[in-house]
């Protein structure tokens, strides 16, 4: 199937704006439209602490507060309890000059969207929300970008400049030609050697393939924080009904006509479904937090629910 937006139809306006191909004064602007779209939306989540998008609570001691139901027996305050004969847990704050090295897969199986937009624009979009979510305070962020030609490492620094720098380095990364295959393995392990300083590592990637990065991401998780950013278009989940088809493998380069029967779309949906189950459990076991973004549902609402739900597991509340 084509990469090109059904039907060409007007973007909806929480579609994050075009990257494919504009270069220039078009590509600073279509940054300057994301950047702005994320501080607009998610400003509303930095307030208090360090937003922490996955190290957790932090380890650095903080006030003590009464007992709430839900909260996690195991942050009981014992000895402000016995003091004041009134149940306390006690708050930490979170850990301070975060530094985080975000995984870009843009191999192209990534160049491809049916819906809003293409997976590509949106992989970058979640790495504008995560630079913005963990931006400040002496923070330093990184990226290692991979299309399939060999992993180019963008060093961590810190600051607004470098941010909009990186995001830029990353949206001009040439896109790799048809029949160029994935090496997600491989880009986790260039992440994980040499060893850093612990922080977070944000993996971003549609996980289509097979699954032989599952190592080196428990390797990965082994000193750091995880977060999984799974991206999504709704033909990778299932087949539209439209009769006889041309489904192409971007990475192989390989072409099958087919015609979409009732019964190849359900054979399709069912493999599909268990891909992404095999791909959820084999995150869930790395200790990754896992976020999916797809490109036909509001990303950035999709990104404030799941930091949201986040911050309240951590502060001992119901998710």
């Amino acid at each position: 199937m084509s990469s090109a937006q059904d039907g060409g139809a007007e973007r909806p306006s929480w579609a994050p704006p075009q990257l494919s191909g504009p270069e220039g004064p078009r590509l600073h602007a279509a940054l300057r439209s994301l950047e702005l779209t994320v501080r607009g939306r998610l400003d509303g989540l930095l307030q208090g602490n360090h937003l922490g998008l996955v190290p957790g609570p932090g380890t650095e001691p903080g006030e003590a507060r009464v007992y709430q139901p839900g909260d996690d027996v195991r942050r009981m305050d014992w000895a402000v309890t016995a003091r004041t004969s009134e149940p306390h847990i006690r708050q930490t704050v979170a850990d301070r000059e975060l530094e985080t090295w975000v995984a870009m897969d843009l191999s192209p199986s990534l160049d491809f969207g049916s819906a809003a937009c293409d997976k590509r624009e949106l992989a970058i979009a979640a790495l504008a929300a995560v630079t913005h979510l963990t931006s400040g305070g002496g923070n330093r962020i990184g990226a290692v970008v991979d299309t399939g030609t060999g992993p180019v490492r963008l060093p961590a620094r810190g600051g607004l400049g470098h941010a909009r720098a990186l995001l830029r380095r990353v949206a001009e990364v040439p896109r790799a030609e048809v029949g160029t295959r994935g090496d997600l393995a491989g880009l986790l392990e260039s992440l994980r050697r040499p060893p850093r300083r612990r922080g977070l590592a944000v993996v971003v990637s549609d996980f289509l393939g097979d699954q032989d990065w599952r190592r080196a991401l428990r390797g990965l998780g082994a000193r750091h924080s995880l977060l999984a950013v799974e991206v999504l278009d709704p033909r990778d989940v299932e087949l539209p009904d439209v009769g006889t088809v041309v489904l192409s493998d971007p990475e192989t380069g390989e072409q099958r006509e087919v015609r979409t029967t009732p019964l190849l779309r359900k054979e399709f949906a069912a493999a599909a479904a268990a891909h992404r189950e095999e791909v959820a459990v084999a995150l869930r076991r790395a200790g990754c937090a896992h976020l999916v973004l797809r490109t036909d549902s509001d990303w950035i609402a999709d990104v404030v629910r799941f930091v949201v739900a986040r911050k309240r597991g951590w502060s001992g509340g119901a998710a």
